[in-house]
């Protein structure tokens, strides 16, 4: 048996399992901005996501209903039609993949898929450092009581 005409990757997984994995890693795309993943999955994103954010910059009542379809989660789904859609002013190529390191326990090639324009809504992460610990005198147990 022979491949020809099966086009697609299939991820190892069936094809419920696959549009599980595309919903997830959309859902995760929009609300964080940017995901790092392997790349083969970054290079399947790519296209699954820009039809969404043309579908979302439309914003009448079914293209909003489409997306809310294709995302995880309603309030992710909103996010995409009300904030990020209408900031994006390009036609289409609204994502960057980028090559990251291997991975290090199947050594799989690891990608970095974000927007290209500079979007306000999405959080950026903080560079945050840890307080420095108080150190407190230990406390003094309390002399106890003795009944007579």
């Amino acid at each position: 048996m022979h491949r020809h005409g099966y086009q697609g990757r299939k991820f190892g997984r069936e094809r419920d399992q696959r549009k599980a994995l595309m919903k997830g890693l959309l859902t995760s795309l929009f609300e964080h901005g940017k995901i790092e993943t392997t790349l083969p999955k970054a290079k399947d994103l790519r296209p699954a996501a820009e039809k969404l954010i043309t579908k979302a910059k439309r914003g009448d009542l079914s293209a909003r209903r489409q997306v809310i379809a294709s995302l995880s989660t309603l309030n992710v789904a909103n996010k995409l039609v009300d904030e990020i859609a209408p900031q994006i002013k390009r036609d289409s190529g609204y994502l960057r993949i980028v090559k990251t390191d291997l991975r290090r326990g199947d050594n799989a090639e690891m990608a970095i898929v974000e927007f290209v324009d500079e979007l306000k809504s999405i959080p950026k992460p903080a560079k945050t450092a840890k307080p420095a610990a108080k150190k407190s005198a230990p406390k003094k147990a309390a002399p106890k009581k003795v009944k007579a």
